[in-house]
């Protein structure tokens, strides 16, 4: 395939497309070395792509920058993020911890073949059942968020007569500019034990939780953040708890884990910070400090999803019907929306977009409302946004929408969830398979009387 020269009206190398982008001299966008029109063809749509170029790319990038700078570490994926068997497979694979706030995700973990060592199992409102399943499997780590979940984890943990390695979530009481739903870190939040009843969580370990090994403290301060200093800031919170723990408990602590939260580009205006830099200052701060507190240095735990899978996913959808409202917007409307992606009704959020079968259009640009398909008014995928003349049967591209979108995604309106393909190197993949009208019912029942 003949591909053109990159500089074209739409800029494919600002960060926001997959790495493997590319545009055909007939103004195809292809992903993974494919056109995305012949992937329309093969799998309809909407659709889901994910380059596994990107995804290892950036699984690489935060592997080696933090091995650069800091000896002893691991990178979990997030599975919140996008989680499914494939992805998974291939953080494994690529030497990647795992980050689960479910059974479910442990489940899929476990269908995975994921190394149970390397899981670290997350969430405000654990389960019984969710607990004892995890130390029946034996994940590698439980991060206790409750003092409810203190006394189920020692009494799963006794009666299954097993010994448990946890960390202790934390509220460190740091706010960082991101969206008021996905701040996680502040005081007045659902996670973690504030910092004030630390000292009845070691009491309840040191008396009561004999199944129980203390191994760390955990925080996660929130998601989409373009800042370095609030990372700085956490590591320096719970590295004077590991202090204090230390000196009035006599508890070494070996396990820091300071979440994940690192922003990516949406649109061409954000500026996220690079893994690099965020693993260089954040590990020289944390070396700096372990050496003023006469700590060792503890094993670095991160949890990125967001800054793994986003940039590696497009969704692809088919125009359908176009509104021209009377000195009003033009809606182009798709045939997805909030069920395949709920984040810009949810939180606002931005998207950059193309018209995947004219990339390199000369057009004049007109303003148009990417509206979808779903009965609600604030079904808009993207609000104005800038695009060459569109028409029914053209192809619209939204970029980076690998993370929270699937896993967010719905049956509303008893539309079945898109399929999701894996492309890479010319060759594309089915890794979630189209829902159809009959899975949408497998579950219901009518009463016999």
């Amino acid at each position: 395939m003949t591909i053109t020269d990159k500089r074209n009206r739409f800029d494919i190398s600002t960060g926001i497309c997959p790495i493997s982008t590319e545009i055909s001299t007939s103004g195809h966008l292809i992903i993974g070395g494919i056109s995305t029109l012949e992937l329309v063809k093969k799998y309809s749509t909407p659709l889901y792509v994910i380059d596994e170029e990107t995804f290892s790319f950036r699984s690489n990038e935060y592997l080696n920058s933090l091995k650069k700078y800091y000896e002893n570490s691991m990178i979990l994926y997030a599975a919140k993020a996008f989680a499914c068997t494939t992805i998974f497979k291939l953080s494994n694979n690529l030497g990647l911890g795992l980050d689960v706030v479910s059974g479910g995700e442990i489940f899929l973990a476990l269908k995975a073949d994921f190394n149970v060592k390397n899981i670290y199992f997350h969430g405000n409102n654990k389960s019984q059942d969710e607990i004892e399943f995890a130390i029946k499997n034996g994940i590698g780590k439980i991060v206790c968020d409750n003092f409810l979940e203190l006394e189920m984890l020692q009494n799963c943990a006794n009666k299954l007569n097993r010994s448990v390695d946890i960390l202790i979530r934390l509220t460190p009481g740091i706010e960082c500019h991101t969206h008021e739903y996905i701040k996680t870190g502040h005081l007045d939040s659902k996670f973690g034990f504030d910092l004030e009843y630390l000292d009845d969580v070691l009491s309840f370990i040191k008396n009561k939780g004999t199944n129980l090994n203390l191994k760390g403290y955990h925080a996660h301060i929130g998601s989409q953040i373009f800042e370095l200093k609030p990372f700085q800031d956490t590591a320096e919170i719970l590295l004077e708890q590991f202090d204090y723990t230390k000196k009035e408990y006599g508890i070494e602590l070996n396990e820091l884990d300071i979440g994940g939260g690192i922003g990516i580009s949406y649109l061409n205006e954000d500026d996220p910070i690079t893994i690099d830099e965020w693993a260089k200052t954040t590990t020289d701060f944390i070396k700096a400090k372990c050496k003023k507190l006469n700590l060792n240095l503890p094993k670095l735990i991160c949890e990125p999803g967001r800054s793994l899978i986003g940039q590696s996913g497009v969704t692809l959808y088919t125009v359908g019907s176009i509104k021209q409202v009377p000195n009003g917007r033009k809606f182009i409307s798709v045939d997805g929306g909030m069920a395949d992606n709920p984040r810009p009704i949810t939180y606002q959020a931005k998207y950059t977009a193309a018209v995947a079968n004219k990339m390199n259009s000369t057009e004049t640009l007109e303003t148009v409302t990417i509206a979808g398909r779903y009965c609600e008014t604030g079904d808009l995928i993207i609000k104005d946004i800038e695009l060459p003349t569109v028409k029914a049967g053209d192809l619209i591209a939204v970029f980076s929408t690998g993370a929270y979108n699937y896993s967010m995604s719905s049956n509303y309106n008893m539309v079945p969830r898109p399929a999701c393909v894996l492309v890479k190197n010319g060759k594309s993949n089915i890794i979630i398979q189209r829902e159809t009208y009959e899975d949408l019912i497998k579950n219901q029942l009518i009463p016999k009387d």
